[in-house]
């Protein structure tokens, strides 16, 4: 049933009506009128006056729509009772132009300055949205009542609007995911240019490196550094989280971390008690948020006298590995970096012969070498015991290999980084 213009009070429902619409202008809006003809859906439009005309026969309508524009005080608080008793016959209203504000007594919401019903010009809902509200109205109003009416919604028609914005949402999310992936691996090359490019292999010793980050980039980082014809410094740092925030920190330790002075022509090297002490007090005095903490293990070695000195802030105990024997763990005490600024470390020398290897590594690789037992103390698993007697590289990558064979009965993998050092 199509009914073009305004229809005055002698004119009332007699068969059922998809949309009645209400309007004090002369006409609807054409883009509304092809909507309608388009779905083929029926319409009624009267003046806001006319309502008690069809206040009985109400169970003829699917959903009203009203256009509120220009109406004046009197005509606006009709239109309170209009709201009103259309909601005890649940039946949807689709409130145009602007929301009236007056006090309505709602039967299912609570008393509220403002109409209930959905607001929105025609210039700010598109016709496509105007529709879906008519359609949830309508087959609202058919699951409340007896009413067989035909579906008014086209099921193709929904499904490729609904399709095309999720078509729309999925590109949007997957260009923010490819620029985010981007961001991190290019975030994982510049760290990577803070890991040495070459380590300082000799006739005397040789080194090798593992770095697995959890993703993209790494909360731990490495050094070795030849600082003079004898003295070798190295360590592995790792900062209490992993992931971007702890990666940022990791900077900082490389470039805060310093291992000897220089003072005109003359310089000295520090002891590595020295190292952590001066790291903590650079990495307190930031007073960093967030991922503020970090451990490390700082060592020098002497290549002429074969002396290994360390030293230890809240790190995993390197592991000296000798031939014949078991696998050892130097232990020393030493607190964490960035808590107390005034922290002491302390530190040990051993004495190296060749054939000796050093294992520094950080927490991340710790189940990959053994576990902590509360009674009997730290056990070397044997599978890390087996690859112990390789040369240091070979080490290296066997013990790479065993972590991509374990990482899967592991709860959760941490960045695993290693340094190893073999006296030849």
């Amino acid at each position: 049933m199509e009914k073009a213009g305004l229809l005055n009070g002698t004119e009332v429902l007699k068969s059922f009506t998809d949309v009645l619409y209400f309007t004090k202008q002369d006409q609807i809006p054409p883009e509304v009128r092809r909507l309608f003809k388009e779905k083929k859906a029926s319409y009624l439009v009267l003046p806001i006056d006319e309502y008690p005309h069809v206040r009985n026969r109400l169970d003829l309508i699917g959903t009203v729509v009203i256009d509120a524009k220009d109406l004046n005080a009197t005509q606006q608080q009709k239109l309170a009772g209009i709201i009103e008793s259309l909601e005890t016959e649940n039946i949807g209203v689709i409130l145009l132009t602007s929301r009236v504000e007056l006090p309505i007594k709602s039967f299912s919401l609570s008393p509220t300055r403002t109409s209930f019903s959905m607001a929105g010009t025609l210039e700010s809902v598109s016709i496509d949205e105007l529709w879906v509200r008519i359609s949830v109205n309508i087959a609202c109003r058919q699951r409340s009542s007896s009413i067989t009416a035909r579906p008014t919604i086209p099921t193709k028609h929904l499904q490729r609007i609904y399709r095309n914005k999720l078509a729309e949402q999925l590109s949007m999310t997957e260009a923010l995911v490819d620029n985010l992936a981007e961001q991190l691996r290019l975030a994982s090359l510049v760290q990577q240019d803070f890991l040495p490019a070459q380590l300082p292999n000799s006739d005397k010793v040789r080194w090798a490196a593992v770095f697995l980050p959890a993703e993209w980039v790494s909360g731990d980082i490495y050094n070795v550094v030849r600082i003079d014809e004898q003295h070798i410094g190295f360590y592995v740092a790792d900062v209490v989280g992993h992931g971007m925030p702890a990666a940022l920190l990791t900077i900082f330790l490389k470039q805060a971390l310093v291992m000897r002075e220089t003072v005109e022509n003359n310089y000295r090297i520090f002891s590595p008690a020295e190292v952590m002490k001066n790291l903590n007090i650079r990495m307190s005095g930031q007073k960093l948020s967030g991922y503020q903490f970090a451990t490390c293990c700082y060592c020098l070695l002497n290549t002429q006298k074969l002396e290994l000195t360390f030293a230890r802030a809240g790190h995993p105990y390197p592991i000296l590995i000798r031939p014949g024997e078991q696998p050892q763990q130097l232990e020393i005490r030493g607190p964490l970096l960035g808590i107390f600024k005034e922290a002491e470390y302390i530190q040990n020398t051993i004495r190296v012969q060749r054939g000796d290897k050093l294992w520094l590594y950080s927490d991340g690789a710790e189940p990959f070498t053994g576990y902590f037992d509360d009674q009997t103390g730290f056990h070397f698993n044997e599978e890390f015991c087996k690859i112990t007697n390789l040369p240091v590289g070979e080490m290296a990558d066997c013990f790479k290999a065993l972590v991509q064979k374990q990482k899967d009965n592991i709860p959760e993998i941490d960045d695993i980084t290693v340094v190893g050092l073999e006296i030849l």
